[in-house]
């Protein structure tokens, strides 16, 4: 099975950096297309970028092009979003979740996504 957790968040300035990771206890890791998703109080969750199975294929909302990047290590069992040139509006909850459809496309809906994480709170403060 897929049990996800987010680590990595917390209060950065505006223009900073920050790394965040989610790491999967199971062994089947590698068979998974992974996507992060971040969320604010009051609106719908939002889409923030995805990963193929392998590692091969990325796609990310517009509002993050440029500026987030992400990446996954199999061997470790873990994902990544490197979140650089940070905004006030990127304050949000980061949840990374897992869809078993796998292979080489990146997913951009919820609905495609079965496993869930429960999230790091990511703050960007001016």
């Amino acid at each position: 099975q897929v049990q996800l957790v987010e680590s990595g968040g917390e209060l950065v300035q505006a223009g900073g950096s920050l790394r965040l990771s989610c790491a999967n206890s199971g062994r089947t890791f590698s068979r998974y297309s992974m996507g992060w998703f971040r969320q604010t109080p009051g609106k719908e969750r939002e889409f923030v970028g995805g990963i193929s199975s392998t590692g091969g294929r990325t796609y990310y909302a517009d509002s993050v092009k440029g500026r987030f990047t992400i990446s996954r290590d199999n061997a470790k069992n873990t994902l990544y979003l490197q979140m650089n040139s940070l905004k006030l509006e990127d304050t949000a909850v980061y949840t990374c979740a897992a869809s078993p459809n796998g292979g080489t496309y990146v997913w951009t809906t919820i609905g495609e996504y079965v496993y869930w994480g429960q999230g790091t709170q990511v703050t960007v403060a001016a």
